[in-house]
């Protein structure tokens, strides 16, 4: 009934919540079919990822957050180096990447390469791109336009999204799509929900980006899965939706962006 298109499940602090296992059939109790776990360090999680993903019958991305892109720049993988890691059965993805400057954890210069890198392999794949952005709305969109020129290829989503209007009309201008997390049930969000009201129900996808992000009432716990049911039901609220007909609406949102996801659902 519902997926969860953003997740980390090798995540450390997922252990605290029990044993794999049990995430996921909790998740699976809550009619949470499926799920995508997220890659931010190739290097340290790609293989184990795979593992994940085939273990369970899901998905699994390949990629490199911006926080990491300094030191994965050290690995000198190449944009032909991801595009070979996607080719396996499982990888449906293209990242996480994009650029986050309130943390800078690795230069903008490298954050803009490691991006540039990331944008080329999902053209070349036709495999979505799963972008972070934080406080870097214009070097996100002009790095999109200057990489992707009009490639139809080109297409993706703002995962977590926490930005305002105009960075999603401009995301959807580029065809992407747009995730809400756990963030948009906070009591601070009122923009953030405006924005929700405002999106198509044809471009909205949710997640839960566990383990961070916990929805309300559970804000501070560690996230799982399970409580992307959560944040479904208060955008479906949002979008005076059904919430069936809104679960129903946002898998098949997910099935059209991460088309490979078909072959082996």
């Amino acid at each position: 009934m519902w997926i969860d298109s953003h997740c980390h499940l090798n995540h450390k602090n997922l252990s605290k919540l029990g044993a794999l296992d049990e995430i996921i059939a909790a998740a699976h109790e809550a009619k949470v079919d499926k799920m995508l776990t997220i890659c931010c360090e190739i290097h340290r999680e790609y293989e184990a990822l795979k593992q994940i993903a085939e273990k369970y019958d899901i998905w699994a991305t390949v990629g490199t957050h911006p926080h990491d892109a300094a030191h994965e720049a050290e690995m000198e993988y190449t944009t032909a180096d991801i595009v070979s890691f996607a080719k396996h059965p499982r990888i449906v993805g293209i990242g996480e990447t994009g650029l986050d400057y309130f943390y800078k954890h690795s230069p903008k210069e490298e954050q803009h390469e490691n991006f540039r890198k990331h944008i080329r392999a999902a053209i070349e794949t036709e495999l979505p791109l799963i972008i972070h952005t934080r406080d870097s709305d214009e070097d996100i969109i002009r790095l999109l336009k200057e990489e992707g020129q009009g490639d139809k290829r080109l297409k993706g989503v703002f995962h977590c999204f926490s930005g305002g209007l105009d960075l999603a009309e401009a995301g959807l201008d580029l065809d992407f799509y747009i995730s809400f997390s756990g963030i948009v049930t906070f009591e601070k969000a009122g923009e953030l929900r405006d924005v929700a009201r405002a999106m198509p129900i044809e471009k909205i996808l949710v997640e839960t980006d566990s383990p961070y992000l916990a929805p309300v009432p559970l804000r501070g716990k560690v996230n799982q899965p399970a409580n992307v049911v959560r944040t479904g039901e208060l955008v479906a609220q949002l979008k005076q939706m059904p919430v069936a007909d809104f679960a129903k609406q946002t898998s098949d949102n997910f099935y059209e962006l991460f088309s490979k996801a078909k072959s082996v659902a």
